[in-house]
């Protein structure tokens, strides 16, 4: 995994596969949100697959799927809201971690 931490309690990721959600509780994430829609690219995990890995480890999951290059206002309530509602440490995964990035700035903004 390639982890990159914005702040003391939100860090990004690329894209992440079932088998890696122990190494993300062992990291000390409490929380996971997927800003990844399903089906972006061919093979890759689903947001319900990820869930089920991460709930089985004690770990918070949401999915606030974000299309990339069109973020929304819609998308930064529903990742503000996940933010608020989860227990941090929180890893965020889509692509390149780049869309986690920006959204988290963008909900920042939002509650201010």
């Amino acid at each position: 995994m390639n982890v990159r931490q914005i702040t003391e309690d939100y860090s990004v990721s690329p894209q992440i596969a079932p088998e890696d959600i122990a190494a993300v509780k062992a990291a000390g994430f409490r929380s996971v949100i997927c800003n990844r829609p399903d089906n972006e690219e061919p093979g890759q995990p689903s947001a319900d697959t990820i869930r089920k890995a991460a709930e089985a480890a004690g770990l918070g999951f949401r999915h606030v799927p974000v299309v990339s290059g069109q973020m929304t206002a819609e998308n930064v309530t529903d990742q503000a809201r996940a933010l608020g509602e989860l227990e941090g440490p929180v890893l965020a995964y889509c692509r390149s971690g780049t869309r986690c990035a920006n959204l988290h700035a963008a909900a920042r903004q939002l509650r201010g």
